[in-house]
Order: C-alpha cells, then sequence, then structure tokens
C-alpha cells in the first residue's frame, strides 16, 4: 500500500470514529424496549439498556453502569413510573438534558386498567384507555394511525378513551418531567415503593409492551423522537420503523396461528401482567396467583385459585423464572393442571433488534406447550 493510500484510509477511519461519536447516544430502560429501539436504530447507532436483562424493573436499584448510560444519553425511552418509579429521579437527575419519552403517555398506544380481584372476569371495554384518542377496543385495536409522519395506520378498531385527551405530545421534547405532567409524581410516596405488589403505582397497568399492537405503535413514537435529535438520519429512523411495523404485523399474524390449536383452553398466570398480550391475541387468562409483581399470595387466595382450577377445570398454571417455584407446586396440588414457565422480560434472551419478536414467540409457546 502507497504511503498516499494508507494516510487516506486512515483519514477514512478517522472521519468515520468521528461521524460515530456524532451519533446520538440513547439509553432504553427495559430489554424488551430496549429491542424496539435497537430495531428503529438499525444501522445507525446501537442504544443502551439501563435494566440488565434477568434483572425485575420492579426491584431494580442503579448500578455505575446504569448510571453512566443515563448521564451520557441524549435520548432516553422508558416505560414509564408506573413500572419504575425508582428511575424518575435518576432520569431527572443523571439524563436532565437529554429528550425523555415516557412511553405510557405516548399517542396512539391502548392502555389497560388493572384487574381487580383473585379471578378475572370478562373485559369491560370502558376499562380501555386509548392515548391516539381515536377510541379504539384493545381487543382490535383499529386505527392508531400517526398521520404527523404520513404513517399507515396499524389496523386497529374504535375504543372509548377516557380522561387522557391532555396527553397530547406536539413537540418531541419530552423532558421536562418535572414540570405540569409530572408535578402529581410530589405525591408518589403515598403509595408505598414496597406496596407496588398491589400495582398502585398509576392508573393503568404497566406492562404495555406485551401488545404488539402497542409496540407497533412505539416504533413511530421512537423514530420520531430519534429524528428530532438527529435529523440527517431521520430517513433511516423512520424506514427501519416502517419495516418493523410490516414485521410486526407478520408476528402478530404468526402468533395467532400458533395459539388457534390451543383456543378455549384456560390457564392462570403466576401474576397479572399479560393482560395485553391477552387482549391482542383474544386469550384471557383466568386468574392471577399473585395480584402484583412481588407480593406472595395469601392461603386464603391460594386456595381460592385452587378451588378455581378444580371447579372450572382450568389446564395450565404459568409460572415465571424469577418467582418462586415452591408456590406453582403449591398451586398445583391436588389438580390435573400442567405448568410451563412464561417470561415478560426476555431474560433468557440476547439483548438487541430479535429480542421483541422473540420473546412474543416464547410466551405464545409456552402457553401452547402448557395447553
Amino acid at each position: 500500500m502507497s504511503r498516499k493510500l494508507l494516510y487516506l484510509t486512515i483519514y477514512a477511519a478517522l472521519l468515520g470514529g468521528t461521524a460515530m461519536a456524532d451519533m446520538p447516544r440513547v439509553a432504553v430502560d427495559i430489554a424488551p424496549v430496549h429491542s424496539l429501539v435497537a430495531r428503529v436504530m438499525d444501522g445507525v447507532g446501537t442504544p443502551d439498556l439501563v435494566i440488565p436483562s434477568g434483572e425485575s424493573p420492579h426491584g431494580f436499584n442503579m448500578r455505575p453502569s446504569s448510571a453512566q448510560a443515563l448521564q451520557d444519553a441524549d435520548v432516553v425511552f422508558w416505560i414509564g413510573y408506573d413500572l419504575t418509579p425508582q428511575l424518575e429521579d435518576a432520569i431527572e437527575t443523571l439524563a436532565e438534558d437529554a429528550s425523555v419519552t415516557e412511553l405510557l403517555e405516548a399517542d396512539g398506544i391502548t392502555l389497560l386498567d388493572f384487574r381487580e380481584g383473585v379471578l378475572f372476569e370478562a373485559h369491560d371495554d370502558d376499562d380501555h384507555d386509548d392515548h391516539g384518542h381515536d377510541e379504539a377496543k384493545a381487543e382490535g385495536h383499529d386505527d392508531h394511525a400517526h398521520d404527523d409522519h404520513g404513517h399507515d395506520d396499524h389496523g386497529h378498531e374504535e375504543v372509548k378513551a377516557e380522561d387522557h385527551d391532555d396527553h397530547g405530545h406536539a413537540d418531541h421534547a419530552h423532558d421536562d418531567h418535572g414540570d405540569e405532567d409530572h408535578a402529581g409524581h410530589d405525591d408518589h410516596d403515598d403509595h408505598g415503593h414496597d406496596d407496588y405488589a398491589g400495582h398502585d403505582h398509576g392508573d393503568h397497568d404497566p406492562h404495555a409492551w406485551l401488545s404488539p399492537q402497542n409496540a407497533s405503535a412505539w416504533l413511530n413514537v421512537i423514530a420520531a423522537e430519534l429524528s428530532a435529535v438527529d435529523p440527517d438520519n431521520a430517513g433511516a429512523y423512520f424506514a427501519n420503523a416502517s419495516a418493523a411495523r410490516t414485521e410486526m404485523e407478520a408476528l402478530s399474524a404468526e402468533i395467532n396461528a400458533t395459539l388457534d390449536p390451543v383456543r378455549g383452553g384456560s390457564f392462570i398466570v403466576f401474576h397479572d401482567a399479560y393482560q395485553y398480550f391477552e387482549a391482542d391475541f383474544d386469550f384471557p387468562a383466568s386468574g392471577a396467583i399473585s395480584i402484583g409483581d412481588a407480593s406472595d399470595p395469601s392461603p386464603a387466595r391460594i386456595a381460592e385459585i385452587q378451588d378455581r382450577i378444580r371447579d372450572e377445570g382450568v389446564d395450565c398454571v404459568l409460572a415465571e423464572p424469577q418467582f418462586n417455584a415452591g408456590l406453582i407446586a403449591t398451586v398445583l396440588e391436588g389438580t390435573e393442571a400442567s405448568t410451563s414457565v412464561i417470561d415478560p422480560l426476555g431474560a433468557a434472551l440476547e439483548p438487541g433488534a430479535a429480542l421483541y419478536p422473540q420473546l412474543i414467540r416464547d410466551m405464545a409457546n409456552a402457553l401452547v406447550e402448557c395447553l
């Protein structure tokens, strides 16, 4: 190689390094959302994961690497206070200059209220809240179009939105978490953080990522937020989001086909985190062993679940990798139900763009295996 060619090669490498350094630094709270962001950023950059795979977001304690990811971030995506209240102060302090998007507040998604009691009854349409204000039903989700960016609709039906007309985020600037929208968070200490087991950090179930239709809506939100910070790559972000939305439609069709042979089967979940998946695929659970993500069920609750399993011939009890397997064994005593493990966070999966679709597939396959 001639000296001139060597210098040109080094110069090109340095330019490439500078270009990479100019890419926005992006921090994301949990692995499923990190997967969606990674898909939108494909070919442009790689987001940082704040809460490592395998750790529950509910009991997460900030570590140095997580703090560094937030401090370096130009853009932050997180589910929101209802899932990880302990992250709010860290984001406001460490990522004070970043553009912050709380995904539960995004337009175009359907939120579900918490379910009450050990046994679930039929979903009430009034419990659904659509942030797209297109008023659509969670089972069908027909029209969450993001007209601002010229994207097609998601194929969602219309559902009644209740009190959330004030959630519009017109300007992609979500870095005002200390202002009006979050003024109520000053009162959050009243909720009792060890009482998260009772799901009382907010009005809505925060496990919204388990709806591929919500995930599809978030892809546009993610692309818009990244484009506002990095307009030079807006074309790539929106092209990736569009391709990912097509992939999400195919994924939903695949999951419906996977579940079709076992429709009519009944199942109990460990804790009530799956109603978004249930609503998207019209496959409701019969109840939950634990109402919350960190609570131990009382003997009376276990007895109530056992009665439901025996009296109604429940076929399946779904465990989770991070919870006490002994409780599942206790619940199954004296019943003929099967059990399988389901994981809402993809703890065993490699973080990245492929994690989200594999997470949804694994959940469907675990249900089929159990039934």
